[in-house]
């Protein structure tokens, strides 16, 4: 695997920063926040200089019930061609729901959302992985995620159910420590066990970032400073395996490049105490191994290797050993695997943003947490795509988006979202200020469409505007 070094998330808002850090390897850039042919100049200049530049995609949702999207797949692997990175990475996560497989309106998160730990959705997630592996042109790995909520009727621990992943696609894992921190306090999950459980020796890179606790709930938010419970994950990691990478995860609130350049010493300090932990254990292991057992020779050693069986840190022996076998082709998702799947993911992604009850077995008090969640973040979000909603709202942008998110649920794109916001204050004669309304309208009608409008399209919005002046 490509060995990165100690890395940084790269945010427009923190890019002369991220440029002046000293001992950042690589960076990691959110995948959908770019374009291809237009990449950012600080991006350039990083990749100018040698720094490696890995896309991290979060729209895919390979998770869900659907194949993957081939347009998306694309934009994906030209990102990747156009930053020269040697790998991109996704979620195993779902991020939307509904449509054809259960003839629903398709509903989208806005979030990465948990896939059930079952027979149903595994099946389902390798057939996925492998499409997005066959359309990639450049290996692919997976991240874990943090959640709010468990699923009931799990069949597996998440250490399991990555492995099992890894053994029936080969993919790679992106391990976020502070996401199994998350799962630990909000899930009871030891992530000891699950470390324990996943194929250290497929990981790619890793994740560090901070979060808050309230309420007896941890916020993975990426932007709080990394804390030392997530850091002693980290160095239980590093010392079962020594990372091609580890990179520090900050989305907002962000520190002076002092405080950002002090996490990044804390990190390569705990993963270089990690790793040498791990090195004096082999060397003890071996030590006491050798005063019992007389090491075979390199010829006797390639005597006792089972055919098939693999040799790290060398080639493979030639001496009575097979080649080993090719990888055995997975088994396509049991009849009605996605369908199933489709009809548990929906109702819950309905519960979660559109007010419909809670299917059964689910924590309701941590489904109004997580419902809570998502709509703050798009509400976020939508500020950041659309900042001149908070302008011209003010104060009152937040409260009324989040009244609107309660019973309208995004269909797309956070764009689309901003617009249908506007469109429904704007329907409602919302703002009750003259100036205020005339400044939405005319972003509304700024960004409604990509075309000049049609004949229709413009009697409808002379409706609307009718509407919006009584």
């Amino acid at each position: 695997m490509t060995e990165l070094g100690i890395g940084i998330g790269w945010r427009p808002e923190i890019a002369e920063a991220v440029e002046a850090l000293p001992g950042v390897d690589w960076v990691e850039v959110v995948a959908e926040n770019i374009c291809a042919d237009h990449l950012p100049d600080s991006l350039a200049r990083l990749r100018e200089r040698g720094v490696t530049v890995v896309p991290h995609g979060v729209s895919l949702g390979l998770g869900g019930a659907d194949r993957p999207d081939p347009a998306r797949l694309a934009a994906l692997g030209e990102k990747a061609v156009a930053l020269g990175a040697p790998l991109v990475t996704e979620h195993i996560a779902f991020v939307r729901a509904g449509g054809p497989l259960t003839a629903t309106p398709l509903l989208e998160a806005g979030h990465l959302l948990p896939v059930p730990r079952t027979r149903d959705a595994l099946d389902v997630l390798c057939e996925n992985v492998r499409i997005a592996q066959d359309a990639l042109p450049v290996p692919l790995a997976l991240e874990n995620i943090a959640a709010l909520i468990s699923w009931p009727g799990e069949e597996m621990t998440e250490g399991r159910f990555l492995a099992e992943l890894v053994e029936r696609t080969g993919v790679r894992l992106l391990i976020d420590v502070a996401n199994l921190h998350t799962n630990h306090v909000n899930r009871g999950e030891d992530p000891a066990r699950a470390l324990s459980e996943l194929p250290v020796e497929a990981i790619a890179y890793v994740h560090v970032a901070g979060g808050v606790e309230r309420d007896g709930v941890w916020h993975d938010t990426h932007a709080h400073p990394v804390p030392r419970a997530v850091l002693d994950v980290l160095a239980d990691l590093t010392s079962r395996v020594s990372p091609p990478g580890v990179l520090l995860e900050r989305d907002d609130d962000f520190p002076p490049t002092e405080e950002l350049a002090a996490e990044l010493e804390t990190i390569r300090t705990t993963t270089a105490v990690g790793r040498r932990s791990a090195g004096a254990e082999r060397m003890g292991t071996a030590h006491a191994h050798g005063a019992r057992h007389s090491v075979p020779a390199p010829r006797e050693a390639s005597l006792l290797i089972g055919a098939g069986a693999r040799v790290s840190g060398g080639p493979m022996p030639s001496a009575r050993v097979e080649a080993p076998a090719p990888p055995v082709e997975p088994p396509a998702p049991r009849e009605g695997s996605r369908q199933r799947l489709a009809v548990t993911q929906t109702a819950l992604l309905s519960a979660l943003v559109a007010g419909t009850p809670v299917p059964e077995g689910f924590d309701t008090r941590r489904i109004a947490v997580q419902s809570r969640a998502l709509a703050a973040k798009r509400a976020g979000v939508v500020a950041k795509v659309a900042p001149e909603l908070p302008d011209i709202l003010g104060k009152g942008f937040r409260p009324a988006f989040l009244a609107y998110a309660r019973s309208r649920p995004m269909t797309g794109g956070y764009r689309r979202d901003a617009l249908d916001f506007v469109e429904h204050l704007l329907l409602a004669g919302r703002p009750e200020d003259p100036a205020a309304r005339r400044r939405l309208t005319e972003w509304w009608q700024d960004r409604s469409g990509s075309r000049p409008p049609g004949r229709t399209t413009r009697l409808v919005r002379a409706a609307r505007h009718a509407l919006v002046r009584r």
